[in-house]
Order: C-alpha cells, then structure tokens, then sequence
C-alpha cells in the first residue's frame, strides 16, 4: 500500500535531485530517504528511480505518481485542516430533530448559545414527533433528536414501541434533559378553573380537545385507569389550537407544561392533575456522533437549557 510519507519523500526527491537534498530539504538523513524509497518501490511493484552516479532520475512509473502524488498529497492536507477545525469546533454542522413543544422552550436558548460561540458550526432545525425524530436520527438524517416518552406506560405489551418513542433500545446515546408534567387546562369560567388540584376522573364528563396521535393515545389511558374513557371532539397537533378550542369553552385537555410555557393562555386556566402524570425529555445520539466535539457541545447546551 502507497503510503502518503512516502509520497513526500519522492516528490523531494524529484524536486531536489537527489537524496542528500531531499534528506536536508525533508530534515531527516539520508538513510532515511533511502529506506522510505525501497518501501515505496516494493509498494509499487516497479523501480521508480534510476540512480547513475550522483544524478538520480525518475523512471516512467515514477514520473506518473509524481504527478498524482501532488493532488493526493494537497488533498491530504485540505482534508487534514476540516478535520482539525471540526474537531477544534471551528467547522461542521449539527443538524437538530425536535418535537414542537421542545423546539419553543428548550432548544431556542440552546441554539443562539451555540451559534454564539461557535459561529463556524451550521446549524440546522427540523420538526418531527417520535418516533418519526428517532428514525430520521438512525437514518443519518440528523445528529441529534429530542424526544418523549410516558415512565407509566414503558413496556405496555405490543404497544411498548409506541410508547417509548422508539428510542427504548440501547443503540443509542440517551442524554436525559427533564421529567415534563402534564397539566389540565379548562376555560376560564369553569367550575374548577380556581381549583388548587383536580383528579382526572372529575374531566370524566366533559368533552375533550387531545393533542398528537401518541399524545391522544396517552391520554385515553390515564383516564381508562382512572375509570372513564374520554370522549374526543376534537384532536390538533397545534398547542395554540388546543388553547384556543379550551379558551372558546369546547372542551377540556391535558397539555406538557413546556408546550403551556410558549402559548398565552388567552381564555383558559391550567390546574394541576392527580395521579401526576409526566413524560421523559431527552437528546438522543448515536454513539459515534457522541464523540464529535461539536455534536457533544450541543447536547451539553440543551442540558443546561433544561436546567434553566
């Protein structure tokens, strides 16, 4: 196999003339050169160089991989200068999968903190639910997907996959950011909108506005546990719009209190719920992009953005 020292050590030698010179211009010895140069003759398969007295010319093979060795050698190097910017964080990309309630809260402070102090890292930011996010994260569609899950229904039979998200094996890096609390949102003129705390089961009568299909499906759990099924008018992935059916008194839902954080609660309350019912905030990786030091940086500034 070619080896890319040897290369420079024929390309001295076909600028200098010789191997004493290419040993002064390289600042190695002679012996050296001469070493290198058998190596990369065995490598080759042919002679390279024809030695007559003092002169020493390049054979036709060697002028060929003279010739390529410059462009290999510039490639080299230009590969050797990314490298060391991404890994000293002047250089490369992270490209971020989010959940649209984590997208509003968590990752704006984490994102302008990164970009901030790494302005030579492109950033990127896509929307997707798990575990859509954690199937673009293994396709290499992203380097890191923030993502949920419910602790109460981890292992529920065949809907085990469901309900953690996709993300409940251990091919990936999982970077617990927060424990998320659901809260009962009603309209302002509800009989228990000035409650201090509410049960489930006192919704059991009331129509209900659910949020997203793995979100929905959570929801009619807690309350069959609690006794009841709810009956669903309405569904929406858009918290504004679930606040805004709340605030117009066509019913009553659960929401994350992330998603509460970005959305003003023009027409509606939030009261905390018993049984607490919360879901599992986390980045995930995979275990090689874990080590790539821009990759790392991010997941430390959406941790401290959580702590916030």
């Amino acid at each position: 196999m070619i080896e890319a020292r040897h290369l420079r050590v024929l390309r001295a030698v076909a600028t200098t003339g010789s191997f004493s010179a290419a040993a002064r211009e390289l600042g190695c010895t002679q012996p050296a050169v001469s070493q290198q140069m058998k190596a990369l003759e065995q490598s080759a398969g042919t002679p390279l160089l024809v030695r007559t007295g003092r002169e020493t010319r390049l054979t036709e093979a060697g002028r060929a991989l003279v010739r390529h060795a410059a462009g290999i050698l510039a490639g080299l190097t230009a590969a050797e200068e990314e490298i060391a910017a991404i890994a000293g964080l002047r250089a490369g990309r992270v490209r971020l999968v989010s959940f649209p309630s984590g997208s509003s809260t968590l990752v704006p402070t984490a994102l302008a903190g990164m970009r901030a102090a790494r302005p030579g890292i492109q950033i990127s930011l896509e929307e997707a639910e798990p575990p859509r996010s954690v199937e673009m994260l293994r396709a290499g569609d992203c380097e890191i997907a923030l993502a949920f899950r419910y602790p109460e229904t981890r292992g529920a039979g065949a809907d085990a996959a469901d309900a953690d998200g996709g993300w409940g094996k251990d091919d990936l890096v999982v970077r617990p950011l927060l424990t998320d609390r659901l809260v009962g949102v009603v309209p302002e003129g509800h009989p228990l909108a000035d409650a201090e705390r509410i049960r489930i089961d006192e919704f059991a009568a009331e129509p209900w506005i659910a949020g997203c299909p793995r979100c929905r499906r959570h929801l009619v759990e807690i309350c069959e546990n609690a006794g009841f099924t709810p009956r669903i008018d309405f569904a929406t992935d858009d918290y504004p719009a679930v606040f805004g059916l709340v605030g117009a008194g066509l019913g009553v839902a659960v929401m994350p209190e992330l998603a509460v954080e970005s959305v003003r609660h023009k027409g509606a309350r939030t009261v905390p719920v018993e049984p607490a019912v919360q879901r599992e905030i986390v980045a995930l990786t995979l275990p090689d992009l874990a080590r790539v030091p821009a990759v790392a940086e991010m997941l430390d500034r959406l941790a401290a953005a959580a702590r916030r």
